[in-house]
């Protein structure tokens, strides 16, 4: 019978991968980087294939070891739900979250899943709105932690994630190049709109917004349907979409950033364990696939995430 894999080295493994080096991941795992390097020999010599390669100071997976990565990180997963199963002192109560509904699409489906796994007393209550509207929520005390677009001139939340925004259109329908822009926005106070709008206005290109939307299913509707234009993080990227670059005559975007808003004197505990599922889960979200039509740089940075997470 084969020998199973030992856990400890699989945390370690999964270290190194997320914070791009063995000294940053010593410091993770507080070990020293001799013992982090040991404990990676010993993994290789274990199943029996190298799974890390030279890349200038840093290091990068091996195909083996990008393998290995799903299932450590199942295997983590489930040693941490099996622990949680049999603690006399888990967590109990309800929990109170925000999210805007395309962050609730994209992110929530693995949040709520890990969470409801690893905490089954805790009853959770989710709130789709968008990012504005929850903070207001949240200033109330209606909700214990909201998860928005990050926008310190008008909110104060904490960073979990940044990633490009991007132009996106139909891969199927052609975009006019003599007529407006055709949008499909937020409302006037969505940060995306405001960024899209004064992106164009800087470098003089005509628009026109025809569709105002709080749904990011109505607005990826209109987007696949060949109708509009829009914006979306990298990550909410869907197949038959396709980036628009400076060739195709649009700006470049600044990055989005999601941030955690936590309400004052909730549970302490509650409040560590739903913020470490988020964190964790959005630095293992990867892009969707989408059409082969990307600029470089974005099949680029696609193809450096499959490699190493938490680009």
């Amino acid at each position: 019978m084969s020998a199973p894999l030992d856990i400890d080295q699989l945390q370690t493994f999964i270290a190194i991968v997320d914070t791009g080096s063995f000294t940053k991941a010593a410091e993770r795992v507080f070990k020293t980087q001799s013992a982090v390097s040991m404990q990676m020999r010993r993994l290789e010599e274990r199943v029996g294939k190298q799974l890390f390669a030279k890349d200038g100071r840093g290091v990068r997976l091996s195909g083996e070891g990008e393998k290995l990565l799903n299932y450590a990180r199942k295997m983590i997963r489930l040693n941490n739900e099996a622990i949680a199963a049999f603690d006399d002192n888990r967590l109990e109560g309800t929990l109170r979250i925000g999210t805007p509904d395309d962050y609730a699409d994209r992110y929530m489906p693995e949040i709520i899943g890990r969470f409801a796994k690893t905490h089954p007393n805790v009853e959770l209550f989710i709130v789709c709105e968008p990012s504005v509207d929850l903070a207001e929520k949240m200033s109330r005390g209606e909700l214990d932690i909201a998860l928005v677009t990050h926008n310190p001139r008008e909110r104060i939340s904490e960073v979990v994630r940044t990633e490009p925004l991007c132009w996106v259109s139909s891969a199927n329908h052609p975009l006019s190049e003599d007529a407006p822009v055709p949008l499909a926005v937020g409302r006037r106070d969505c940060q995306w709109r405001q960024l899209a709008c004064s992106a164009l206005d800087g470098v003089g290109r005509d628009y026109q917004v025809l569709f105002t939307s709080w749904s990011s299913t109505v607005v990826a509707a209109a987007v696949l349907a060949g109708m509009a234009v829009s914006v979306l993080p990298e990550s909410a990227l869907r197949p038959g979409m396709r980036v628009l670059s400076q060739a195709d005559g649009f700006p470049p975007l600044p990055p989005v950033q999601i941030g955690i808003m936590k309400r004052p004197g909730f549970s302490s505990s509650l409040m560590a364990a739903i913020t470490n599922h988020i964190t964790a889960c959005l630095d293992n979200i990867t892009p969707a696939a989408v059409n082969d039509d990307l600029d470089g740089g974005l099949r680029m940075r696609m193809r450096a995430g499959q490699l190493m997470p938490g680009w």
